[in-house]
């Protein structure tokens, strides 16, 4: 075990790092409090002090997902000056990152899973896919405010079917890129139908 003592946050911070990367490539089932522990370099009880329990520190690092996608999705959208792009930009800078380092997929597959036998994931899951919406459906609000998406798109729809490719993206890569020859097709489509342009003539 590690004698280096940390500030209770940031050992908090490498805790749930850990956490993090271990449920993503294990599972929520598989991976115990005593895994994670041991991979941190504390011991069982020092992880209990900042986690009350293997759920807790498990919507934990659910969250800490969430706001590293949210902050990723913000700098990309400003960075990105046409806002018929904004979603499509949105899409690529996911399926980029989780290729790098996979760890919102694994765990929201697992988490949707578990949130049929465990009623306060499920909760945490349903409360945390309307938050998911809510953020996408502002952005593709504000593009179609911004001229950039066609004014007949709802927004509220259209985040949800932004959400469902998601978790598409998530299946496709579970079961080894089955539809990734498909994807620019998917994306073209969705670019011709959100803005109105032929996809080809847009730059991105």
């Amino acid at each position: 075990m590690s004698t280096l003592r940390l500030p209770a946050e940031e050992r908090r911070a490498a805790l749930l790092e850990t956490a993090c990367r271990l449920f993503s490539e294990g599972s929520y089932r598989g991976t115990t409090t005593a895994d994670i522990a041991r991979e941190a370099g504390v011991t069982e009880p020092v992880l209990y002090r900042h986690f009350a329990s293997k759920r807790d520190l498990y919507l934990a690092c659910l969250e800490a997902t969430w706001q590293g996608a949210r902050e990723m999705w913000e700098e990309a959208v400003a960075a990105e000056p046409d806002p018929g792009l904004w979603v499509t930009t949105m899409g690529r800078t996911f399926i980029e990152s989780e290729a790098e380092r996979p760890l919102i997929s694994n765990l929201w597959v697992q988490a949707i899973a578990e949130g049929s036998e465990d009623e306060t994931i499920g909760a945490y899951m349903t409360e945390h896919m309307r938050e998911v919406h809510a953020y996408a459906a502002n952005v593709i609000r504000k593009a179609r405010e911004a001229g950039g998406i066609d004014s007949a798109r709802d927004p509220d729809a259209e985040a949800w079917i932004f959400i469902a490719l998601g978790l598409l993206t998530m299946a496709d890569r579970v079961l080894g890129g089955v539809m990734r020859e498909c994807w620019p097709a998917i994306r073209g489509s969705r670019v011709a139908w959100l803005t109105g342009r032929d996809p080809s003539s847009l730059e991105d």
